[in-house]
């Protein structure tokens, strides 16, 4: 076509789809026969539109290779289309299935996901949320480092879900902390433990909740347990800590995260104690390597994709993304070779 030639349109007054044109919602208007209104609310609004109608408009916006707009579709109705999921440490396996959980929910629903990372600061996290803001309907917030105040402030914005953790005044996805610890403590009591260490992670606030539980279940079995702060949730944190554990003279050790346990077990062997003899070591959250581990990691199992999917629904759901929830997810110990009764 020169460029003096009149453009082609359809009976809608629309252009007609052309090679090498992004194909929009007037092309499926023109294909499937129906008000390009109609075509729009049920790409746009799911379930506002007669289910075969919706169905036949998909269908057709797949053969026609139709992608939204997110800044298009943004402009008359203040929705982008893309959600953030916003996390301390992206190199950490624990996030992997959690992300994937969240992706699925989002691509099925046509919706974008982004990911960023906040290095596990406070500061960073906040200055994150507040610059995504703008350019998305909501975040998924993992392991937050902000306290519930905070929050719950950052949320008047935009809507934010906790997942992997819980705040109070927001929907939150979480493990069953108490059921996780419970069956963790009776494992180490049944096999004789009476003195262990925590592995926290300083004052993170998600680290006070699983002190605060930890030193109540030990004490009610008479177990002596001491906190032992790590610089990070890494491999690394849980190396540099052996030297106070040994120091402790404690039995057993818990962990912060499966990271930690590693980090602790490989400096032990390391340093030529013989695991679980020297003492008895339970991870948290079961990630890929666990079972890999030397010895195999006893720790207790998130069900961190299903976590993921559960705080993405909840996000996307206008009905449900602001009022404050808690949906609470089994944590189940997993036992293997790093647990064994103490041998003094």
């Amino acid at each position: 076509m020169s460029k003096d030639e009149p453009e082609t349109t359809d009976s809608a007054g629309a252009p007609e789809a052309r090679a090498g044109r992004r194909p929009t919602i007037y092309d499926i208007a023109q294909r499937v026969g129906l008000n390009p209104s109609t075509v729009s609310r049920a790409l746009n609004k799911p379930g506002r539109t007669n289910a075969a109608t919706e169905e036949k408009i998909r269908a057709a916006a797949a053969e026609l290779g139709y992608r939204a707009n997110p800044m298009a579709r943004a402009l008359p109705t203040g929705f982008s289309g893309t959600y953030a999921i916003v996390l301390p440490d992206i190199t950490n396996p624990v996030h992997f299935e959690l992300i994937r959980g969240a992706e699925q929910v989002a691509r099925a629903n046509g919706f974008t996901l982004i990911i960023s990372e906040t290095e596990g600061a406070a500061e960073i996290e906040r200055e994150t949320i507040e610059t995504l803001q703008p350019s998305v309907d909501g975040l998924l917030v993992v392991a937050s480092r902000l306290d519930d105040a905070e929050l719950a402030a950052l949320a008047t914005v935009k809507p934010i879900v906790g997942a992997n953790h819980s705040t109070p005044s927001l929907p939150s996805v979480a493990p069953d902390l108490p059921m996780g610890l419970v069956a963790a403590l009776d494992h180490l009591d049944d096999l004789g433990h009476r003195s262990v260490a925590y592995l926290g992670l300083g004052g993170a606030q998600i680290n006070r909740s699983r002190w605060d539980l930890t030193l109540d279940l030990a004490d009610a079995r008479g177990i002596a347990v001491v906190e032992i702060a790590v610089d990070a949730p890494t491999v690394e944190g849980g190396a540099d800590a052996l030297r106070r554990v040994r120091a402790s003279g404690v039995t057993a050790v818990l962990a912060y995260n499966d990271l930690v346990a590693h980090g602790l077990l490989r400096a032990a062997r390391s340093a030529g104690l013989s695991l679980p003899e020297a003492f008895s070591v339970i991870g948290f959250d079961d990630i890929f390597s666990a079972e890999l581990a030397v010895p195999a990691l006893t720790t207790l199992r998130s069900p961190l994709r299903e976590i993921g999917t559960r705080a993405m629904e909840t996000l996307i759901d206008p009905e449900h993304n602001r009022a404050p929830s808690k949906v609470v997810l089994p944590l189940e110990l997993v036992i293997r070779d790093s647990t064994a009764a103490p041998t003094r």
